[in-house]
């Protein structure tokens, strides 16, 4: 997942490096991923989503994480909580 953020520009190498060095935990690592993402807005978020659902589609399902096209071509992001 971070090679494909870094890819998209979401992160910069050093970000990836800090966060996964810095956590210990896989919970830890995953939660301060989500938590930068983010922060940085709501297409660093689509984006992310589109690399989860490319890399595993059943726990983006499982989650409700959707990325969706809308009339103007743009990606609509969403969360559905159960």
């Amino acid at each position: 997942l971070f090679d494909g953020l870094v890819s998209d520009d979401v992160f910069k190498h050093l970000e990836k490096e800090e966060i996964l060095h810095k956590y210990k935990s896989r919970a830890d690592k995953a939660r301060n991923t989500i938590d930068a993402v983010e922060k940085k807005g709501k297409k660093a978020c689509r984006l992310m989503i589109k690399r989860l659902h490319q890399i595993d589609p059943t726990l983006s399902n499982e989650l409700g994480l959707s990325s969706d096209s809308s009339a103007k071509g743009e990606t609509q992001s969403s969360l559905k909580l159960r």
